[in-house]
This record gives C-alpha cells, sequence and structure tokens, in this order.
C-alpha cells in the first residue's frame, strides 16, 4: 500500500517536472533587448510601473510601454528641441517599426505629420491616427513628446 502512494506520488512529481515550462523574460523584456541589437547606441534601462527606459544620443528621453487591458506596447521619445533633429525622428520611427512591425516610412511620415499640425489654431497636444497607429504630439516650448501605441483588437 505504502509503495503504490509513493509510485503514485513519484509519478505526479516527475511529470509536474516533464511539463514544467523553463523561466522565460517577460515579451517586453525581451522586445526591448531585440530594440538594443536593431538600434546602434540603444541602451535598456530599468523597468517601473510598465515601462523600461531607454537611452539614446537623439533623445533626451524615450521609454518602451508594455502592453496592457486595452493597448498593444508604446513607444514614447522626448527631445529639448522645440523642432527635432532628423535623428530624433529617425528614432522613434526604428523604434516604432520594430515594436509594431510596420514599415519604418510610415511611422517616419506619421510622426513628422503629427508634429506639423500643432500649432495656435489646433493646439499643441494632438492625437491622430495613421496607418493603425495612434500617434500622439505634445509640442511645449521646452521640446517636443511623441507616443506610439495601438489599440487591441477586440
Amino acid at each position: 500500500m505504502i509503495a503504490r502512494q509513493f509510485f503514485t506520488v513519484f509519478i505526479l512529481a516527475t511529470a509536474t517536472f516533464a511539463f514544467a515550462a523553463p523561466a522565460r523574460a517577460d515579451r517586453c523584456d525581451d522586445l526591448a533587448k531585440q530594440l538594443a541589437e536593431q538600434i546602434a547606441g540603444l541602451k535598456v534601462g530599468a523597468t517601473r510601473g510598465g515601462e523600461i527606459s531607454l537611452t539614446h544620443p537623439s533623445v533626451t528621453q524615450a521609454s518602451l510601454g508594455c502592453s496592457s487591458r486595452n493597448r498593444t506596447n508604446s513607444m514614447t521619445a522626448s527631445t529639448d528641441k522645440k523642432k527635432p533633429s532628423d535623428a530624433y525622428y529617425d528614432f522613434i520611427a526604428t523604434a516604432s517599426a520594430l515594436v509594431f512591425t510596420i514599415p519604418k516610412g510610415d511611422t517616419m511620415n506619421g510622426t513628422r505629420r503629427c508634429v506639423s499640425r500643432t500649432n495656435i489654431i489646433r493646439g499643441y497636444d494632438i492625437s491622430s491616427r495613421y496607418r493603425k497607429l495612434d500617434i500622439r504630439c505634445k509640442v511645449e516650448k521646452t521640446g517636443v513628446r511623441i507616443t506610439v501605441s495601438r489599440e487591441k483588437d477586440g
């Protein structure tokens, strides 16, 4: 009787270890590592509150937002210049293209269009939609901040 119980416990324990998945990093962490491999000069920082901080020479601040209940990942970058440089647009377009698997030209056009639409009449905080991407640009005296995200289907 005791041998049978031992055998049952042994089989259950073996099955548990055999079917257990190996420990893996979060998908968002994997995506940040892929970005660092693809974009020269990009360094991945700490994760806080569902966002991974990124550093790059062409931006003042950058972060990769992880998925939530109603959104997929988001890419945010800011600069301290009122008129962003081409390197800034190149960074946000490349990173967004890699995150959302969309052509870089589309993300470049969408971000440039969003910033060019900010003015005294329309306002300096604009949300627009371009090629299934939600692009929000905020232009202030201290600089420009662009956030690119995509809503989940559902």
